[in-house]
C-alpha cells in the first residue's frame, strides 16, 4: 500500500463520515437521520435484518445514490454531490452484492480494469498471489467461471487498485464454506494492511470477530452502534434486530 492510503483520513481521523443522512428511491424513504464513522485502518460491520437499509447506506457512501439530506465526507472532504467514479479515482472501492464484474469480459481485463492507479502487470500479479486459483482462468470470460470464483475476481478489486476505504456487501452470499473461508481470511489480510473496510456480511458472528466497531440498521435508523465485542453477545443483538449471532 502507498503512503497515501495510510494518511488517508480525514483530519479529525475519519476517512468516512456520514451525518444525519436521509436517502431513499422516490418516494420511499430508506434511511432515516443516519450518522456512522469510518476511522482509517479499522474494520466496521454493518448489520441488520433484511431491508434495514444496509446496501442502500453503502450506495449512499460510494455516491451512486445521493441523499436527500444529510452529509457525506470521504477522506476529508464533503462530498455532497460528487459522483462514485470520482470518489473511486480518490481511493473508494466499493464491492456490492452479486459479484460486482464485468461479465463478458475476461478475467485479465476485468483485474487490468480494477487496477486504475496501479500498474497492469502488477496488478495481474497481486491478484493471483491474493486468488491462486484464478491463475489459470485469466483469458476465460468472467461470467463462465463458478460462483465462488467469480466473487474471488470481484474482491480482488480491494487488492490491486489500492484502495483508501473498501465497502463489501454479503461477499459471502451463496458460497460453500471453503469459499467463505478465503472470504474471510482475504478481508483481514486487506484490513491488515492498513486499508479500512465497511462490511455488510450475513455471517454475523465472523464479521465480528474481524471488526473493531459495529452499527446496527433497524428500519433504516442506527439502532445501535459501539465496539463490536459488545454485540459478540446474542441476547445485546437479539435485542436490536430479533436475531441471534449463530
Amino acid at each position: 500500500m502507498t503512503d497515501s492510503i495510510a494518511d488517508s483520513g480525514a483530519g479529525d481521523g475519519a476517512v468516512l463520515r456520514l451525518t444525519g443522512v436521509t436517502a431513499g428511491y422516490g418516494a420511499t424513504t430508506v434511511l432515516r437521520d443516519v450518522t456512522l464513522e469510518v476511522a482509517p485502518c479499522t474494520v466496521v460491520a454493518l448489520l441488520g435484518a433484511n431491508g434495514a437499509g444496509k446496501t442502500t447506506l453503502l450506495r449512499v457512501a460510494a455516491g451512486s445514490l445521493q441523499p436527500s439530506s444529510g452529509t457525506v465526507e470521504y477522506a476529508g472532504r464533503d462530498s455532497g454531490g460528487e459522483r462514485a467514479d470520482s470518489r473511486a479515482r480518490r481511493g473508494l472501492c466499493h464491492i456490492p452484492e452479486g459479484r460486482g464484474i464485468f461479465p463478458t469480459l475476461s478475467v485479465r481485463d476485468n483485474i487490468t480494469l480494477f487496477a486504475a492507479r496501479r500498474d497492469a502487470t502488477a496488478a495481474i500479479d497481486l491478484a493471483l498471489q491474493a486468488f491462486p486459483a484464478l491463475s489459470g482462468r485469466l483469458r476465460q470470460t468472467a461470467g463462465t467461471m463458478s460462483g465462488g470464483e467469480q466473487q474471488m475476481l470481484a474482491l480482488s478489486r480491494a487488492y490491486v487498485c489500492d484502495p483508501r476505504l473498501v465497502l463489501v456487501d454479503e461477499a459471502s452470499m451463496g458460497l460453500a464454506p471453503f469459499v467463505v473461508d478465503l472470504v474471510f481470511e482475504f478481508l483481514q489480510r486487506v484490513a491488515a494492511q492498513g486499508t479500512a473496510l465497511l462490511v455488510v456480511e450475513q455471517y454475523i458472528n465472523r464479521v465480528l470477530a474481524i471488526a473493531d466497531r459495529a452499527y446496527v440498521l433497524n428500519r433504516g435508523s442506527v439502532a445501535h452502534s459501539g465496539p463490536a465485542r459488545d454485540l459478540l453477545q446474542d441476547d445485546v443483538f437479539e435485542r436490536y434486530v430479533g436475531a441471534t449471532t449463530n
